[in-house]
């Protein structure tokens, strides 16, 4: 080596070793720039049984028959090491002239720059076109632009665009990461004292990149080989991921299923794809698949005992996606949870509220608890509304708007017919249900509601009073013999109602000269305007 750079490498020759060898050779190398004599020469010497370097008439190396390639010869390995010391050499000269030094820091300045525009223009690329997309994609789809209640459909497409859009963010920022080492990593080379710290760093990383550490079944594995694992794996899944994507877009949408059977067999073969396609990988880079039975066997163990919730998680999400009692469309009821099912996995089952919001379930709970589902097998249901009337309504009257406000309603079924059933007589209303039924449960609560604000204006109209709970409540009166009242309480009764009598009097007799005294200021004040109004007219008169 000089001056950071590999000229070329030797071999053990005798007692030897190679890296004593190049050791010395460096070490001479190093010696004889530093006593700056120039020109340096190099010369072959072939008087020995095998060619000698020399350089400045001074012993350099030896070519020995262990440091010759195959198909060439002794003469042929020393004149190319001669070339190869000659150009070393003249450029290590130049590289300690100021000149060079000013060169390369002017490249040095050139290079960071350049790398400070790739990367600033790949911010810009995020800034304008994949940050404003992200923002639009978002207004596109507000999640108040439905009308109706059902939740949005668009909700996996929308956290796909996401994770494609956090994707490309990740890959500027390796892309910028790379850029700045790539001009960091040429900077170093382009001076000699940091040449070396370079080479030993990147020595340094393909040692431990290159080494097999890791033991796996028969063979020993390096981290770069569990790199390449890593990327296989992730192109498999993002392989499987664009097949299953098209199999439901262009071949499964053109078979008429509905959207529950279509997301069913996407996500079997995207699995099975997965599956079938780590087994190849794992064949293909090298891992013998017959020495993981230990390890199968201790995942066994593990699954039987620290994993029983994943696995009771993964055979329910199996029994849904099978059995199919809930499907991805299906507006259910869990525990009271209400909202349409967006996505059915191994794991977990996504619930779409009427509120908006995602809420992720384990899949246990749908065989564990109790399960509305409102669109089981048809998405008909039917909904009961009670309404109470005062008592002496007319009947007739209430069953007639009960049913004509039902038939007016555009998301109620003309057919089976709206019906109107007398319950029972109630505490304070004679009690009606109102039967309807319906194909759109995610709108139950909105039907009820526009229902209940039609009633009552129709109530009104037609004088029908819907009354509200009420108690009468009756005082018997009852003689109470005198006797059994103290005198004491006699006069204090007495007195008391002697006091209030007066109170109310004296109350009275005030207020009445308030208003006396009230009218007779007021009659002076009328009379004094009168007498100043009439001396007013008098005046105007005389001076006309």
């Amino acid at each position: 080596m000089l001056k950071g750079r590999t000229l070329f490498y030797v071999s053990e020759s005798g007692q030897y070793t190679a890296r004593r060898r190049a050791k010395e050779a460096n070490n001479h190398l190093e010696k004889i720039l530093e006593e700056g004599n120039s020109p340096i020469l190099v010369e072959i010497d072939v008087s020995q049984e095998v060619p000698v370097i020399v350089i400045n008439e001074r012993y350099f190396i030896s070519v020995t028959y262990n440091d010759v390639p195959v198909g060439k010869s002794l003469q042929g390995q020393a004149l190319a090491w001669k070339n190869t010391l000659e150009v070393a050499t003249r450029k290590a000269e130049y590289e300690r002239t100021p000149q060079y030094y000013v060169k390369a820091i002017v490249i040095a300045i050139a290079v960071i720059f350049l790398a400070f525009i790739l990367s600033w223009k790949l911010g810009v690329i995020w800034q304008r076109w994949l940050k404003p997309l992200s923002e639009t994609d978002k207004d596109s789809h507000p999640p108040n632009s439905n009308t109706s209640n059902q939740p949005s459909t668009d909700h996996p497409r929308e956290s796909s665009f996401n994770f494609q859009l956090i994707s490309l963010l990740v890959l500027l920022a390796i892309i910028r990461g790379i850029i700045w080492i790539f001009a960091l990593g040429y900077i170093s080379r382009l001076f000699h004292e940091t040449r070396q710290g370079s080479d030993v760093i990147i020595e340094i990383l393909q040692i431990s990149l290159i080494t097999d550490i890791f033991p796996l079944g028969n063979q020993k594995y390096s981290i770069l080989d569990f790199f390449i694992l890593i990327g296989l794996l992730t192109g498999l899944v993002t392989l499987t991921r664009m097949v299953s994507r098209v199999l439901k877009s262009k071949l499964l949408s053109a078979t008429g299923l509905n959207r529950a059977v279509q997301d069913t067999t996407a996500l079997i073969v995207n699995y099975t794809l997965i599956f079938l396609g780590t087994i190849v990988v794992l064949q293909v880079w090298g891992l013998d698949l017959s020495s993981l039975t230990v390890f199968a066997s201790v995942l066994g163990v593990g699954i039987g005992l620290g994993l029983q919730g994943i696995a009771k998680e993964f055979v329910s999400g199996l029994v849904l996606i099978f059995e199919r009692p809930i499907q991805v469309g299906d507006f259910v009821d869990v525990d009271g949870l209400m909202g349409t099912v967006e996505r059915i996995s191994v794991r977990s089952t996504e619930i779409r509220t009427l509120d908006q919001i995602s809420v992720i379930l384990p899949n246990s709970r749908f065989l564990d608890s109790e399960v509305i589902n409102w669109s089981h097998s048809s998405p008909i249901s039917r909904l009961k509304i009670p309404v109470g009337v005062a008592y002496g309504s007319n009947l007739e009257a209430v069953r007639k708007i009960l049913i004509d406000t039902a038939r007016n309603h555009q998301d109620i079924l003309y057919t089976p017919s709206p019906q109107v059933f007398f319950s029972d007589f109630g505490d304070s209303s004679l009690n009606f249900k109102l039967l309807v039924w319906i194909n759109k449960p995610h709108k139950q609560f909105k039907i009820k509601s526009d229902l209940y604000f039609k009633i009552d204006s129709q109530f009104r109209q037609e004088g029908i009073e819907i009354p509200f709970p009420q108690t009468d409540i009756n005082f018997r009166s009852s003689d109470v013999p005198a006797q059994n009242l103290s005198p004491e309480l006699i006069n204090s009764l007495t007195t008391l109602s002697n006091s209030l009598a007066m109170w109310l009097k004296h109350n009275s007799n005030y207020h009445g000269t308030q208003e006396k005294n009230k009218e007779i200021k007021l009659d002076k004040t009328t009379k004094k305007s009168n007498s100043i109004s009439h001396e007013n007219d008098s005046s105007y008169r005389n001076q006309l």
